[in-house]
Formats: C-alpha cells, sequence, structure tokens
C-alpha cells in the first residue's frame, strides 16, 4: 500500500514537473517514508528529457545524503528506485519542522550536466505514542477532597501532524478521571482528577491504565500505569476479634505461661495502627498481680503461682489504644476460668509438611507427618489426634506418636483451592485437655477441565445492509481453571460456501470472543449461514470446544415495487380504448406489480394517484383491479387519465406508479377489419411481392375457414347469462388486437407479459420479457372483442403458453 501511494504522489509531482520544465530548476518528487527496498520513485530519465540510449555512456549517478544512499538510478530504464528504506523520524529528527525534504543531486557527462533533485518524505504513522515513564507512583491522602487535579507524565510520538498523541484514556474506574490539555506547542497530556471520595481501609492502592492514541489510521496506542497509593488518616478505632472471651486455666501453671494472645485490629495504617494494649481500672488488683499484659502485643501471662483453691475465676477487661494523633481505643472482657487436676496441655508438633501440590495427586500421597506428646502422665498423658471427617485426608500411625496425613480421595482445585488442615488432639484426663494446630495445603492447577460456552447454539439475527465490521454478539467461554490454562484464544472453525470462506464474511477476536461481519449482507442474495467457533485454552495439552453459530439474514425494505401488468411498450403510460357503453362493474384494467423483499415488506397496497373522475372508476386496494363504479353518461369526458401507485408494507414505504389513458369509443361493435387494420410495430410482409400475395390470400383463406368454424361450434355451446356481470368485457388497445388478461403466478423463470394479437396475416403470440424475480407463470384469459361473445378459458402454464406460441408462429 505505501509503494501505491508513494506512485500516487511521484506521479503527481512528475506532471508538475513535465508541465513547468521550461521554468523550473529543481525536480520535486514525493514519497511515504518507510517504502520497500527497490521500489520505484519515478523516471528521472524521462522527468529530465534525457536520451535512455545515450544514458549508461554518459554515467549518471546520484550523489550521497546523509552519508547513506537511499536512492539510485538504474542506467538501462532510468528509473530512480529506493535503495535502503528512508525513516522519516530518523531523518528530520526536529518535529518542528512541517516538511521533510531530501535533497540530492543527478550528474551526467559528455557534457556535463547537474540536476538538482529534491524528495519530499511524507509521515506515516509508524509508531506509537509512548510515555517517558512507564510507571507513574502517586500518594494520595483519603481525606483529599473530591475535584483535586494530579498532573501526569505525558506521552510522547516521533510522528507529526494527525500521526502525533490526539487523546488519552483512563482505565474504567470509580474514583478517578482525566481531563485532557493541549499545549501550546499542540501536545496532548492529562490531569488526573478526583471523582469520588478515597478510602484506604476500602482500597489501599488503585492500579490506572493510562492509554495515549495518536490520530493515524490506523490509530496506534502506548499505554502507562498508575499505581495510587491511599495515605492513611486516623479514622477507625482498634477492634477486638470478640467483645468477650472465656479462658479455662490449670492450676500450677508455669510463671509466665501464656494465658491468652489478644489480638486488637486497627484497619489504618502506619501509627494509626500501633496498638497499645492495658488493664481498665474496673480490672482488680488481685487480678493484675496473678497475670502480666504486654502492651506490645496483648499476651497474657501467668505472673504468680494459681491455686485452684484460692481463687477460680479471674475477671479482667482490657483496652486496646493506638498511637493516632487523636487516639482511638477499643475493649473487651476477659474471664480466666480455673480448672483443677490435668495440670498440662497435650502438644502437636508438624515435623513435615509439602505444600503447594498438584491437583492430581495420587491417592495415598503422603503429605505431612506429624508428633504428639504430653507432659502428664497415666491417662492424662494418652494422647488421641483426629482431622475433620469433611476432608479428603486421613491420619494413618507411622510409630508410636507419630502420625501421617495422607490423601484420600481425589483433589480438585476448581471445587476447593485450598484446605485448612486443622490437628486437634486431646488427652484422657479428667477432664481432658486439647490441643490444635492448624495448616494451609495449596493446590496448584492443572489443565483438566474444558473451556464452556454458555449455550451449545447461537442463533444470531443481522439486519440486512449491515456496515462491514459491525458487531454481531460476544460469544465468551469460561474455563475454571487458572493462569494459562485459563486463557482462551477463540477462531472460527473454516468452512466455505460458494468457494468463499466463513474468514472472509466473519471474524472473531480471538482473546474476548466478539463476532463481526467483514461484509455487508444482502437478504435477497444470502438468507442464512451456519459454521462454528472453537475456544482452545493456552494450557499443556490445550483443551477446546466448540459452538456452533446460526446467522441468519434479516429483510429490510430495499427493494422497490415492479409493475408487471398492464404491459407497457414504452415508458409507464399505458393506452387503451374502451367502448362508451360499458357497464358497471366491468373490469378496465388489473395492475400487478411485485416485490423481491420478504414478508410484510413485500405486501403491496393500489391506490390512486390521480383519477379523472372519482365517480367513474374505483381501484381495489389489494388486487389492483379498475373497474368502472357506473356507466358512461354523454357529460364524461373521452379521455380518462388514471395514474396509480404501488406501495409496498415496508418502513419506509416504496413504491412505483403507471399511467393508463382511457379513451372511450361510441360503439363496441367494429367492423373485423377496423380492428386489425393497423399492422404490428415491424412488417413482416411486402406487398411487393407477387408469392406473398398469394401465400397472404392463401393464410386468409384458411383464416376464414376457422373463423366460420369456430363460430359453428361456439353457437352449439350456451350462451352466457346477459344478467351475469360483465367483468370480461373486452378492452381494445391502439393496436386494434385483442389483448388477453395475464395473470402472473410463481415460477422459478423470467417474467413473461404474453399477449394474443388478430391480425389480417394470423394469430400471432408475442412475449415481453420482464427483470427476473421469483416464481412467476403467466395465465391468460381471452377477452371479447366485441364481435363475439367471451368463452370461459382455464389459465394456462407457462409451458402451455410456450408452446402455443410456438404453434402459432
Amino acid at each position: 500500500m505505501n509503494v501505491q501511494r508513494g506512485i500516487r504522489y511521484v506521479s503527481f509531482f512528475c506532471l508538475l514537473s513535465i508541465v513547468f520544465k521550461p521554468t523550473l530548476s529543481v525536480t520535486h518528487y514525493s514519497i511515504p517514508e518507510e517504502m520497500e527496498e527497490g521500489s520505484v520513485v519515478a523516471n528521472l530519465a524521462a522527468d529530465l528529457g534525457l536520451d535512455l540510449k545515450t544514458l549508461s555512456e554518459r554515467k549518471m549517478r546520484l550523489d550521497v545524503a546523509s552519508n547513506r544512499k537511499y536512492l539510485d538510478v538504474n542506467k538501462n530504464t532510468g528509473e530512480m528506485y529506493i535503495v535502503e528504506r528512508i525513516d522519516r523520524e530518523y531523518f528530520c529528527t526536529s518535529k518542528s519542522v512541517t516538511t521533510c525534504v531530501l535533497k540530492l543531486d543527478a550528474t551526467i557527462e559528455n557534457p556535463v550536466r547537474l540536476f538538482n533533485i529534491e524528495l519530499e518524505i511524507m509521515d506515516i504513522n509508524d509508531n506509537a505514542p509512548h510515555f517517558r515513564r512507564d510507571t507513574m507512583h502517586l500518594d494520595i491522602s483519603e481525606a483529599t477532597t473530591v475535584g483535586e487535579r494530579f498532573s501526569l507524565t505525558n506521552a510522547v510520538d516521533p510522528d507529526t501532524g494527525s500521526n502525533s498523541v490526539k487523546t488519552y484514556y483512563l482505565s474504567e474506574n470509580d474514583h478517578f478521571s482525566i481531563e485532557i490539555q493541549t499545549g501550546r506547542d499542540g501536545s496532548k497530556f492529562a490531569d488526573l482528577i478526583l471523582k469520588k471520595a478515597l478510602d484506604r481501609e476500602e482500597q489501599a492502592v488503585h492500579n490506572l491504565i493510562l492509554t495515549a492514541v495518536d490520530g493515524g489510521v490506523p490509530a496506534r496506542s502506548g499505554t502507562a500505569s498508575i499505581i495510587v497509593r491511599v495515605l492513611d488518616t486516623n479514622d477507625n478505632s482498634p477492634q477486638f476479634e470478640k467483645e468477650s472471651y472465656t479462658i479455662n486455666l490449670t492450676e500450677n501453671s508455669p510463671i509466665g505461661s501464656l494465658v491468652v494472645k489478644l489480638n486488637a485490629k486497627d484497619a489504618d495504617e502506619g501509627s494509626n495502627s500501633d496498638i497499645v494494649y492495658s488493664f481498665s481500672l474496673y480490672t482488680s488488683e488481685k487480678t493484675q498481680d496473678t497475670f502480666s499484659l504486654n502492651p506490645e502485643n496483648g499476651e497474657i501471662r501467668v505472673k504468680e503461682m494459681i491455686n485452684f483453691e484460692d481463687f477460680k475465676i479471674y475477671t479482667m477487661e482490657i483496652i486496646a489504644t493506638d498511637k493516632g494523633a487523636n487516639t482511638l481505643s477499643g475493649k473487651c472482657k476477659l474471664m480466666i476460668l480455673i480448672t483443677d487436676m490435668n495440670d498440662n496441655h497435650p502438644q502437636i508438633s508438624i515435623k513435615s509438611f509439602t505444600s503447594p501440590v498438584k491437583e492430581d495427586i495420587a491417592v495415598g500421597t503422603v503429605i505431612a507427618v506429624v508428633s504428639v506428646s504430653d507432659k502428664d502422665s497415666g491417662e492424662n498423658g494418652q494422647i488421641d489426634i483426629d482431622i475433620s471427617d469433611e476432608l479428603p485426608f486421613t491420619l494413618k500411625e507411622s510409630s508410636d506418636n507419630y502420625y501421617e496425613l495422607v490423601v484420600s480421595e481425589p483433589l480438585d482445585r476448581e471445587k476447593v483451592p485450598e484446605y485448612d488442615i486443622t490437628f486437634t488432639v486431646t488427652d484422657r484426663g479428667k477432664p481432658p485437655l486439647s490441643d490444635n494446630e492448624t495448616m494451609t495445603l495449596e493446590l496448584l492447577d492443572i489443565n483438566d477441565n474444558v473451556p464452556q460456552f454458555p449455550q451449545s447454539f447461537y442463533t444470531i439475527q443481522v439486519v440486512e445492509n449491515n456496515a462491514p465490521g459491525a458487531l454481531l454478539s460476544s460469544l465468551t467461554a469460561h474455563d475454571p481453571d487458572l493462569h494459562e490454562n485459563q486463557y482462551l484464544v477463540y477462531f472460527i472453525i473454516e468452512k466455505e460456501i460458494a468457494n468463499t470462506s466463513m474468514s472472509m464474511l466473519f471474524s472473531i477476536n480471538p482473546e474476548n470472543g466478539n463476532l463481526y461481519a467483514l461484509k455487508t449482507f444482502d437478504y435477497e442474495i444470502e438468507k442464512e449461514f451456519l459454521f462454528h467457533i472453537e475456544a482452545r485454552d493456552s494450557g499443556v495439552p490445550p483443551l477446546s470446544s466448540n459452538v456452533t453459530v446460526h446467522i441468519i439474514i434479516m429483510d429490510q425494505n430495499d427493494n422497490t415495487p415492479l409493475i408487471v401488468s398492464p404491459w407497457r411498450a414504452h415508458g409507464s403510460v399505458v393506452e387503451e380504448k374502451i367502448p362508451r357503453s360499458t357497464d358497471k362493474g366491468t373490469l378496465i384494467a388489473k395492475v400487478i406489480a411485485i416485490d423481491t423483499d420478504s414478508v410484510h415488506n413485500s405486501r403491496i397496497t393500489y391506490q390512486f394517484l390521480q383519477n379523472t373522475d372519482a365517480t367513474l372508476f374505483s381501484l381495489d386496494q389489494y388486487n389492483g383491479e379498475i373497474r368502472t363504479m357506473r356507466m358512461f353518461s354523454y357529460r364524461d369526458s373521452r379521455h380518462q387519465r388514471l395514474v396509480v401507485i404501488a406501495k409496498d408494507n415496508g418502513e419506509p414505504s416504496l413504491s412505483a406508479t403507471v399511467t393508463i389513458k382511457l379513451s372511450t369509443v361510441e360503439t363496441a361493435l367494429k367492423t373485423y377489419a377496423d380492428l386489425t387494420e393497423v399492422p404490428l410495430e415491424y412488417d413482416i410482409f411486402s406487398d411487393l411481392n407477387l408469392y406473398l400475395v398469394i401465400g397472404l390470400g392463401s393464410v386468409s383463406f384458411l383464416l376464414l375457414i376457422t373463423i366460420l368454424v369456430t363460430i359453428v361450434l361456439k353457437c352449439q355451446k350456451a350462451k352466457p347469462s346477459k344478467a351475469a356481470p360483465p367483468c370480461r368485457n373486452s378492452v381494445i388497445s391502439e393496436r386494434n388486437s385483442t389483448i388477453a388478461d395475464s395473470t402472473l403466478v410463481s415460477n422459478d423463470a423470467y417474467w413473461y407479459s404474453l399477449f394474443l394479437a388478430e391480425t389480417r396475416k394470423g394469430k400471432l403470440v408475442v412475449r415481453q420479457p420482464v427483470p427476473k424475480g421469483a416464481r412467476y407463470i403467466v395465465s391468460s384469459i381471452p377477452r371479447s372483442t366485441g364481435l363475439t361473445e367471451t368463452s370461459d378459458s382455464a389459465a394456462s402454464t407457462l409451458q402451455a403458453s410456450t408452446t402455443t406460441s410456438s404453434s402459432s408462429s
């Protein structure tokens, strides 16, 4: 494409060089940058008026620009071509220079001549915007007011003009927006604006993406990360896990042993979350003498020997206070119950533990080894260990006081990503003492899940005349695996329809499954497509699934009705003659229009646009029949003009019109000769040929016999009642021939408007082709000429009409 653009630019400036050659001393060309090596810029010999035959002998050459030979001349053809790709940004480093020109000198000898050549390098969008810093860090206090602005590093683009940075976009978020500013030099930069108050405890860090987009076609973009760290204010008080605690403590517990470690949490950070623990004034001196409280970590330990017989219950109130500028505090109550006898708790120790493990780890695999112990003796030192029955693990004793944790059931990371395994040890004292230890087992993912679409069959309706590139639907599959096992790629399974690949009709975004149309569809040509789309994950080996997509093209009202009856030889005007004695209700004409659209868009109704006498003619809006509403009177004009419009039912409606000019004659009985005197559109006989005269006499004699036989046969049949509705009265055309009613029925072929013409020379069936459409067949019903009664005629098919045409001819 760059070569073609370059040729267009060169051709334009070559033309200028030729036209203005006598007055210009510099030959100017323009090419886009990055043209392929070997691309022809121009025929320099032709532009400079040099003789190709002597070009090689005269040693034509180009000088070197910027110590690099970008162009050269073919001494055989005189063409100047690209030797090395030209990068406009490398050659013209200053963006303030609007025009980048490479100046060359072409030299020939014998005699020596020097030509000045200027080659303008046009910019293309070959550079994407980029930021000087890929990551921008901002520290914003959670107390910052809404509307505060923060400057961001702008993006730069080596390209110029519309190919440089045009705008910025910020990733979707609830708290920030950007406002784009324009500098004096036209550069674009953005300010970050706080639009919603921050809460560090709700979200401490906001990760934003700033995207810079240039104005090239196609556009290029670059991104930078904005990391906003929310600075804390002391707006949260310390909170204990519970409001009250009850602790059981055996007598004779060693001095310094831990009774409980209180853990108050403060959602703030820094000094605002540093907590100091203390006894409240409601804690007795006896309690404070028996137990110590670590103000830094909240540990309560035994300070003096405890005797169950002296004191059974200790109560205390603990206050947790943070170190913020304006301190906040929380409190809890603690009750210590002293128990008698079994003085030592059983102990558990994790000797070996493997984590994480793959989710397909084999059943029976050992993942941990633990040991238990109790300083007591007898039943108080006998220990039972167990884990929850709901876990897919079992404990097996390997030796005295050593147990192995074994996988007992298949694991599935998609159901449970990790297990908190709590070992509980209990001695057999009275009352028994127990302890527990919890370890977390993390499962590693394997690619064991096939991507799944929400449904197996998609039906997508697309209105015809769609814009190319329109989004049709988003077909997104789900894979419960993690990381690369979860990353899905979508593509269309190739299938050809009428030698056209599906990938030429539709496109799917491989990353998000968005399906696009690549062309504009026409319902009258293509009504549906059926193909498959596959989603494949990135695991090893990859797993995939596919879904069936049914594209249905919906019809639009984009076809105008076509009037196929009455038949018109030229233009849109039909001229007919009718007897002035025509009865009320007589069928004068029938307008038939067809529409290649479907359903309601092809439903046609008929209306008068113009009617010389509204009391004389009526039009059926559904079948297009024009009938007389009364008999003609002496006051009625001899010439009537009817303009009929056929409108479809689309939105908006499309229409076609036909004009029918009616002339009344005083009598319907005319001599046979009067009806047939006017010849057809072309003269197929010659009166100058004696043989033709003889032949004409013979044909006329046979025709007379045929008419006599026909009259005799018709007289033998019962004549139709005169009271019957005169729906088959004759209509005499300007050709003075008998025209048959034409009824169109469907047939996959061309449409034909047929009429039977009676002349002195015989009968002819004339076929008038009409544009190809849906199925149509012509059946003819003869009308009376006024000479004889009209007999009923069965509708004939197109084949029968064609046979009649052949035999009549």
